[in-house]
């Protein structure tokens, strides 16, 4: 199934492109208004949304299932139909926007979830996580233990390549300070070329932990690994096929367990206020 999806997503990026540009030069020749714009109603939309977020990496999260795109492309969907059965000569329009609709719904409900992922039985609140050593920036092995020694917010992430992981990562820099001034470790770990993880760590200016999950282990070591979860066509980049679930893990004072986030869709992610809520709930920080 993840093998579907992983060419789902390649196939359906290429498509909304190859359609809307279609339908942007069937206007420009003088194609009927109402069923070309139809067909631009249910592509182009979430098109700009992943343009912009691939483009400028600040969006962290979005809704679920994008129900104003949903509508647009209902109503697409219903423009393109109406101008056919008027016309009786514009089927093509009409195939183009049922088809567009549909792969939008198959990617806002089927290619974005997890499949009704469920809580690792490895995560446990109250206890200390399950072994596993990680590269940091040095090339030194870190461990579990030596991660969670004080106060830690650990987040897996899927990898440079994820614009949605890399405006997460974008958001914690924003309250360094803060952060830090808790005596909170942070610590971003992703199942990449280890260059790449050298690479962000330049990038900004923050204490943070940048690690390597070489091989994925850390991932399988605590039921959080994502078999052929990379989108077809990345390995290119030198990404292997299997990835992570984003996962957030925040250890207390004592390096055990105090709270998880093992999301079901990998554009609904929480926001930094809900880890500084996690920490003073469960006494880790003072409350301010």
């Amino acid at each position: 199934m993840n093998l579907l999806k992983s060419i789902f997503i390649s196939s359906y990026m290429m498509a909304i492109m190859g359609v809307a540009a279609y339908a942007g030069w069937m206007l420009y020749q003088g194609g009927n208004l109402t069923a070309w714009s139809g067909v631009l109603l249910t592509g182009a939309p979430i098109l700009m949304v992943i343009g912009y977020v691939m483009m400028f990496r600040n969006v962290a999260r979005t809704s679920a299932h994008f129900p104003l795109i949903n509508l647009l492309g209902l109503a697409g969907t219903a423009l393109s139909g109406y101008a056919w059965a008027s016309t009786g000569t514009e089927g093509l329009a009409a195939l183009l926007s049922a088809v567009g609709w549909v792969s939008f719904l198959l990617y806002a409900y089927w290619f974005s979830t997890f499949g009704n992922r469920q809580p690792s039985m490895k995560l446990v609140v109250g206890a200390k996580l399950p072994h596993f050593t990680v590269r940091d920036v040095h090339d030194n092995l870190v461990s579990s233990a030596q991660l969670t020694d004080r106060p830690a917010i650990l987040i897996f992430y899927r990898g440079n390549w994820c614009p949605f992981c890399t405006a997460q990562l974008r958001e914690l820099i924003a309250r360094y300070k803060e952060i830090d001034s808790l005596g909170v470790r942070v610590t971003m770990i992703a199942p990449q070329p280890h260059e790449n993880t050298v690479g962000i760590s330049k990038t900004y200016d923050a204490k943070f932990d940048f690690l390597t999950d070489e091989g994925n282990a850390a991932a399988r070591a605590l039921g959080i690994e994502h078999v052929n979860g990379l989108p077809m066509g990345m390995q290119m980049l030198g990404y292997e096929n299997d990835t992570v679930l984003p996962t957030v893990i925040i250890t207390g004072k004592d390096g055990k367990i105090v709270w998880t986030h093992e999301t079901d869709n990998y554009r609904v992610r929480p926001e930094p206020d809900t880890y500084l809520e996690v920490l003073r709930r469960h006494g880790v920080v003072v409350a301010t």
